[in-house]
């Protein structure tokens, strides 16, 4: 049995991955992560206190030790100024996979064995599986309509040694039937939608309270303009409604393919494969992650560019300084620079990057 500290978020998820580590017999403690306290007014509701009620009310149900871990220097530092920055550069950033590689299996992990656990479990519907060779692996969660894989993507072999998922074996009607057997008090608490530690707080809102409106001209792939934009940073590409330009062709619609940052400009085309930046078949990723295997030499992965996207067949092929190339069989659509992209071998997580340029 291993001492495992629990990352009890006040969710169902994680109050029964609390559960079955009690009911396995691991000396198992919770912790609340303290991120975020949204005390500079940006709208929207930051739950974080009656998240902290309700996780001390689960580890007393369980009769286990609840510790609130201020981690919020450590948030800001790590990913509140990754998201402000990205944006002003004009990427886009994916906050809850970066999350879980700086903050849940990172600092969070790190203060899990400075105070002498083995483990750090969570609610994520993912499943931990030890290799022949004696590493850690990710495989998708049991669940598919739940799986959360792809927010790991970018965790490395030591992080995943000391994660557990316990979770992941299940689907979500079991997991919430586990929650009404062991009585926990949210066993019928709504899951949780946001910002990773954010609660319901609007990204638009998020990012108007650290980056100035700066509008510009919206134009079409002939550089012509339509209208003005009120700030990069608001639209994403593929994006099809609120970019302000109305559409003159019965059946098509504008919608943004691009984005000119050192002219501040927003570019605007039609919906289809024919518009230049929108559908790709070959993109360079860096930031490169891996769990098993480096990737050295040229291979077919299946590549998931985005959460809730399909896995696509693709061949990567090694670059220099860490980056790869990957070509898609078929075109994807709507690949932004600053997304994550995570590859697999079957059900088997092999790693993951952060989208720099397509081709």
């Amino acid at each position: 049995m291993a001492k495992v500290l629990v990352g009890l978020s006040g969710g169902v998820d994680s109050a029964v991955a609390a559960a079955l580590m009690v009911e396995q017999g691991h000396e198992v403690a919770a912790g609340y992560m303290k991120n975020w306290v949204n005390d500079e007014g940006i709208p929207g509701d930051c739950p974080w206190e009656q998240d902290i009620e309700d996780g001390r009310a689960v580890a007393k149900s369980l009769g286990i030790e609840f510790r609130v871990i201020d981690l919020i220097d450590s948030y800001k530092d790590r990913i509140v100024d990754y998201l402000v920055e990205g944006y002003r550069s004009g990427i886009t950033p994916n906050p809850d996979v970066w999350c879980n590689r700086e903050m849940k299996f990172g600092v969070f992990l790190d203060y899990a064995l400075s105070q002498g656990f083995e483990h750090v479990a969570t609610g994520h519907y993912a499943r931990h599986r030890i290799l022949p060779s004696g590493q850690a692996a990710i495989l998708r969660g049991a669940d598919p309509n739940k799986d959360q894989s792809y927010f790991l993507s970018l965790m490395t072999q030591q992080q995943a040694a000391h994660a557990l998922f316990p979770t992941g074996e299940m689907l979500k009607p079991e997991v919430r039937e586990v929650a009404r057997r062991f009585n926990l008090p949210v066993a019928e608490k709504k899951d949780s939608q946001g910002i990773c530690f954010l609660g319901q707080v609007k990204m638009s809102d998020f990012l108007r309270h650290y980056v100035a409106d700066t509008p510009g001209e919206i134009v079409d792939l002939s550089g012509k303009v339509l209208g003005e934009h009120r700030g990069l940073h608001l639209y994403t590409l593929g994006q099809r409604k609120g970019h302000g330009v109305a559409s003159p062709r019965d059946g098509m619609a504008y919608v943004v393919v691009g984005k000119n940052p050192s002219k501040n400009q927003l570019i605007v085309g039609w919906d289809d494969p024919e518009s230049a930046g929108l559908y790709i078949t070959s993109c360079v990723v860096g930031t490169i992650s891996t769990l098993n295997e480096p990737f050295d030499k040229k291979r077919p992965v299946e590549a998931q560019p985005r959460y809730r996207a399909k896995a696509e067949s693709a061949v990567l092929e090694p670059l220099e300084e860490g980056r790869v190339r990957l070509k898609f069989q078929r075109p994807q659509r709507a690949i932004a620079p600053g997304q994550i992209c995570a590859f697999y071998d079957g059900g088997r997580l092999l790693g993951g990057g952060v989208f720099e340029s397509t081709e």
